[in-house]
């Protein structure tokens, strides 16, 4: 089997454990249940699951083990492209190939969408994992999840991201923007999938957390180049935008 056939087969075993977990749309709140779904399901690379996976395969963990981990950590980056997307944000009508949330719905349903895909996540990962996992590190993996979308990760590089809006950062704190907004969760994600094997070992761990580094500003340098350089179509989403905005970004500042 092709990597890429591989990857496709764990894209449809993450979309069909995200579908079995997100709320029935014919159930009320009709129209949260619906925007949370619009906003997770059909569309996006399904880059976090993947490294989920990857991460529990090199140490030798079972795909089941990993559907849990795999499916909340991709609820957690659909919260927070929904609110990204929003006019107090970044104010986007494109997202992976469709309007976005708010577009689709309204401000209020997004907001709210958001909001309940995050409690979402936190539900699968304390539901979902293998009950074979040490007790000990089913609680480091919701502490890792909650620590990446914090202050001291996800939200706390967006504030950081808005705060350098129109400035000129140097390159350390563009780094350092870079591995609390989008870094924090593919390090979250490299590190839950390891953490399903249990008793892992603190030094293969590290040695996660380093490769999870690197690939995490390696995404981002890639991120911000096709924001220059690529199209809508093969985007999903406008180009330009961190340009329009005065963004902090590595092309603006090399």
């Amino acid at each position: 089997m092709t990597n890429e056939a591989r990857m496709d087969r764990l894209r449809e075993r993450v979309e069909r454990t995200l579908d079995h977990w997100l709320p029935d749309a014919a159930i009320n709140p009709c129209r949260l249940h619906e925007a949370m779904r619009y906003a997770v399901l059909d569309g996006g690379k399904r880059v976090r699951p993947l490294l989920v996976y990857a991460a529990g395969q090199a140490c030798g963990v079972p795909d089941d083990r990993l559907d849990a981990p795999a499916a909340a950590v991709e609820l957690i980056h659909a919260y927070s492209l929904v609110h990204d997307d929003l006019p107090a944000m970044d104010d986007d009508d494109l997202r992976r190939g469709k309007p976005t949330c708010h577009r689709a719905f309204d401000e209020a349903t997004a907001i709210l969408a958001g909001d309940a895909l995050q409690s979402l996540a936190f539900h699968v990962l304390a539901r979902g994992l293998d009950s074979d996992i040490p007790a000990e590190q089913r609680l480091a993996m919701l502490d890792e999840l909650a620590v990446a979308s914090g202050s001291r990760g996800m939200a706390g590089g967006q504030a950081m991201d808005l705060q350098a809006t129109g400035g000129q950062p140097n390159i350390a704190e563009l780094a350092d923007l870079h591995i609390h907004k989008t870094g924090a969760l593919i390090r979250a994600s490299v590190r839950l999938g390891a953490l399903c094997r249990p008793g892992i070992d603190e030094a293969t761990l590290q040695r996660l957390d380093h490769f999870a580094k690197c690939i995490g500003l390696a995404f981002q340098i890639r991120d911000d180049i096709l924001d220059v350089e690529g199209d809508a179509e093969n985007l999903g989403k406008r180009p330009g935008v961190d340009q329009a905005l005065g963004k902090a970004t590595y092309p603006a500042l090399l």
